[in-house]
């Protein structure tokens, strides 16, 4: 990781980041995270897949849901 952070914990941040502005971009995450565009996306796809969260709306104008 580029961070220094585990998965887990970049994990947490992003849904973290996803609750408190759930109109984020990719880029704003990876800015506030400190991991690439590409990273973001693949932590979003995981947690897509897992079911822990949901984009509702269109891609540019959609917002992230967070399961539970």
């Amino acid at each position: 990781q580029e961070t220094g952070m585990t998965t887990q914990e970049i994990t947490k941040k992003i849904i973290q980041l996803l609750k408190e502005s759930p109109q984020s971009s990719r880029r704003s995450v990876a800015e506030l995270v400190g991991i690439s565009e590409n990273g973001v996306k693949y932590h979003l796809n995981r947690l897509k897949k897992e079911g822990r969260i949901t984009h509702l709306g269109p891609t540019k104008k959609g917002y992230w849901k967070i399961a539970g």
